[in-house]
């Protein structure tokens, strides 16, 4: 018998769970119910969407729907898609753990507006996304005062709740958020005063640092950091100083930019906490996790899609990633655990930072995504040991290199354990 006040435990089975309401979940939810598994995706906001219903600018869509569309435009067809489908799904219903009990069995353990609940599943996707990097994780000192947001949290208050937070403001860092959200301050009346970039070259798409930077002339300083942040109880200025080729500073370059508002747009790291705690090997160059051309990880059985996996530059590619994690949780449950496969490994060959997946069979069409560590200019894009040979006018870090291999790319392999993604100049 319960004790008063003592919450009962209810316990659910099903194939497939589905962690994280963004686009890769939604997409990996509908991929599984169109296979015909038992499916419940839990999101812990109070509505399915994700990031982009907080985006009004275009830039959505155009690989997937083959339409440039605005992120509320984009995530409103894919969760009509999502209701068609009639896939279960709880909101605000926080994951507290993860247990790995056996090969077909995963518990995932949630805290629900109706109670406690133990969901078994065979197959989880995971697809939690990414968090932003704050002020603290990138060296920049000073006093704590109002006034400094993150992108996402300024884009929130704008967007969301119609706030503008601030009139003079600093952006740091020229990802691709930090570079939307310096257009809408200019759009909103505010006056971007600058964008400070640690590296030498832009961290978003340069359509973003041309369409929302140059179109309205705001300053994009290459090469500097800010070093201090200075206020009583909100931010009066910022201290600004040049950086070597080291990412040092260079002493006696500093220089006050006035101001009264700071945004922190300086990347984001894969929100994969749950499946650390579990033991699921982690990609340093990624933040994510090691997966196969499934998108499952070490665990047989948990994958992973969307920027829980790798950072994407667009949403396009996160649900094309979750399309492919249900297609494996599918494959899974209907074969009781993936075929055995003889697997490949995809190597970082000259200019490559990071690639996923990390193994491949060579039997199957695969999509792989790669960044490059540095830019460059007249470039070959190759795999030496498919033949695979692509010119390209520019590769840039902030961009990702989308490759798509059949399997007859893998009929005269020189090698029977590796391929090398490698960019190579033009002689």
């Amino acid at each position: 018998m319960e004790g008063k006040g003592e919450c009962a435990l209810k316990t659910l089975y099903y194939d497939t769970v589905v962690i994280g309401g963004g686009p890769a979940g939604i997409a990996g939810a509908i991929k599984t119910r169109e296979k015909g598994l038992k499916t419940l995706l839990i999101e812990n906001r109070d509505v399915l969407g994700g990031i982009p219903l907080q985006c009004i600018h275009p830039g959505f869509g155009i690989h997937y729907y083959k339409q440039d569309l605005t992120g509320t435009e984009f995530i409103t067809r894919l969760l009509d898609k999502l209701v068609e489908s009639k896939t279960e799904y709880l909101t605000k219903t926080y994951v507290h753990s993860i247990e790995y009990i056996d090969y077909n069995d995963k518990v995932v353990n949630v805290i629900s507006p109706s109670g406690v609940l133990e969901v078994h599943a065979e197959t989880i996707i995971y697809a939690t996304g990414a968090r932003e990097r704050h002020i603290f994780e990138i060296g920049v000192y000073g006093d704590r005062v109002d006034g400094v947001y993150t992108a996402g949290e300024a884009q929130t208050l704008m967007d969301i709740f119609g706030v503008l937070p601030g009139r003079e403001v600093v952006v740091i860092g020229s990802g691709d958020v930090g570079l939307i959200m310096a257009r809408r301050f200019a759009l909103e009346g505010a006056r971007v005063k600058a964008v400070v970039e640690i590296l030498p070259y832009p961290g978003g798409l340069m359509r973003n640092v041309v369409q929302c930077l140059r179109d309205y002339d705001i300053p994009l300083l290459l090469g500097h950091t800010v070093v201090k942040i200075i206020g009583k109880k909100r931010v009066e200025k910022v201290i600004v100083a040049k950086v070597d080729e080291n990412l040092k500073i260079i002493p006696g370059t500093e220089f006050e930019i006035p101001c009264d508002t700071v945004i922190v747009s300086a990347g984001l790291r894969p929100n994969i906490d749950l499946l650390e705690k579990i033991g699921v090997v982690i990609d340093p160059a990624t933040g994510g996790p090691v997966v196969n051309e499934y998108l499952e990880t070490s665990k047989p059985g948990i994958f992973v899609a969307g920027n829980a996996l790798v950072i994407n530059d667009l949403v396009d590619y996160a649900v094309e990633q979750g399309e492919r994690a249900g297609e494996g949780a599918h494959k899974f449950v209907e074969n009781n655990g993936l075929p055995s496969e003889k697997w490949i490994r995809v190597v970082k060959g000259r200019n490559i930072r990071l690639i996923v997946p990390h193994y491949i069979s060579g039997k199957r069409e695969v999509v792989l995504y790669a960044r490059v560590s540095q830019p460059e200019k007249n470039v070959y894009i190759e795999i030496p040991e498919v033949n695979y040979r692509v010119f390209s006018y520019g590769v840039r870090p902030s961009e990702m290199i989308r490759i798509k291999l059949k399997p007859e790319h893998f009929k005269k392999m020189s090698s029977d354990d590796k391929i090398t993604i490698q960019v190579t100049p033009r002689q």
